[in-house]
């Protein structure tokens, strides 16, 4: 009997062994993703905040204040939400906390009796949602490791139309801002209409315009070109977030099952050793 238990025991801890080699390796692929997708997200940088300058400096003279982009409407019937997830699991606690704040605003949403619409970005937002009986417009997904310009483009343009045609009245951007390998946090970010910041100065108030250029075509042709433009870059930075604090979590995870299985093989061991000196000594 004492032999039989040590076999399996052996099993056991062959099994956990190999899984231990899986989690190991799943870890050391996402601490060296993390650095390249650490690196976009800081390289993305500079072009998000000079087309927020560029934006806000028309915006400020004047430029575009009948723009549909700029003005909140004053019903605001029905928000989308960007829900941005990953494709995978094995994350630890990534997915869950952009699905609780996005169910959250959604449920406030019902409660205030406004409507919504979510546009999942990442299988797990999708699955998620769909199962749930949520009201989903356009899915992505595909890309969450390692988005492209392309995806954040697609994106924008759609949720820009549903903004233009009147299906939505305000668009919102729900996923974890990357802060450091250490630290991530769920944000919420208002996308369309462009954000009060954006068009006036730090107390709050209008900024007056501080360009003395004259623009051929009108500053307001410039402002209409450079606003699809800025959804779409603001969607870039979020989804590059996204990534990286994707394999943050995912890179903990990892280390945490490696460890725990460390940790099961030694107490498997003990009692192993113990099973064959029991068998020994009786």
């Amino acid at each position: 009997m004492a032999g039989g238990q040590e076999r399996i025991l052996r099993g056991r801890i062959r099994s956990v062994q190999a899984t231990k080699k899986i989690t190991r390796a799943m870890e050391l692929i996402a601490a060296s993703r993390i650095v390249k997708a650490q690196q976009r997200v800081y390289a993305a940088v500079p072009y998000s905040e000079i087309i927020t300058n560029v934006v806000k400096d028309l915006a400020a003279g004047g430029s575009g204040s009948e723009s549909i982009f700029m003005k909140p409407r004053e019903v605001e019937k029905t928000t989308c939400y960007i829900a941005i997830t990953a494709d995978r699991g094995l994350c630890g606690g990534y997915n869950a906390g952009v699905l609780r704040a996005t169910e959250g605003e959604v449920k406030a949403d019902v409660v205030a009796g406004k409507q919504y619409a979510i546009v999942p970005v990442g299988r797990k937002a999708e699955s998620y949602f769909k199962f749930r009986g949520y009201s989903l417009r356009k899915g992505f997904a595909g890309f969450s490791d390692a988005p492209r310009y392309e995806n954040a483009k697609a994106i924008g343009q759609y949720v820009t139309d549903l903004f233009v045609k009147g299906e939505v009245d305000r668009v919102e951007l729900v996923y974890t801002r990357f802060v450091s390998a250490g630290t991530q946090e769920v944000v919420r970010r208002p996308l369309i209409p462009l954000e009060r910041a954006v068009v006036e100065g730090g107390d709050g108030k209008p900024e007056t315009g501080t360009s003395a250029y004259e623009f051929e075509p009108s500053a307001e042709d410039i402002l209409g070109s450079l606003l699809p433009r800025y959804v779409e870059a603001r969607v870039y930075a979020a989804l590059l977030n996204a990534a990286a604090s994707e394999h943050a979590f995912r890179q903990r995870a990892m280390k945490s099952a490696t460890d725990n299985a460390e940790e099961l093989i030694k107490s498997l061991s003990r009692t192993m050793n113990r099973a064959r000196q029991d068998s020994i000594t009786t």
